[in-house]
């Protein structure tokens, strides 16, 4: 038996793990106009297929199917193994409800009962 795999063999299953790891994520960036799935997440970022985007930074907007998660800044990415990884300098969440532009107290009322 063979100790190594021919380049061929190696590429088809990259291939396969990229495939799958497109497949298990609905998670997407949209940077500009185009949009790139997110093969994994990772502590400090996220990684894209190398094969799609070479080089990626700049303010993005990340997806979880139609759900916007956030927005991210990229100051950095590097290709590794196939995958670009993308290094965030900040990710600010986004909510579905507007901000506060006063400070609510603590100690007011949550609701009023309507006399009959």
């Amino acid at each position: 038996m063979s100790d190594f795999l021919s380049r061929e063999m190696l590429a088809e299953m990259e291939a396969a793990r990229k495939k799958a790891l497109k497949k298990k994520s609905r998670l997407r960036i949209l940077a500009g106009d185009e949009t790139y799935p997110v093969l994994r997440m990772l502590p400090e970022g996220f990684t894209l297929d190398a094969d799609q985007v070479l080089h990626l930074r700049g303010l993005v907007d990340l997806y979880d199917g139609a759900r916007h998660l956030a927005q991210c800044l990229i100051m950095a990415s590097d290709v590794a193994g196939g995958e670009l990884i993308c290094t965030m300098k900040w990710q600010r969440k986004t909510t579905d409800v507007a901000p506060l532009d006063y400070v609510r107290d603590e100690s007011a009322p949550t609701g009023y009962l309507t006399g009959y």
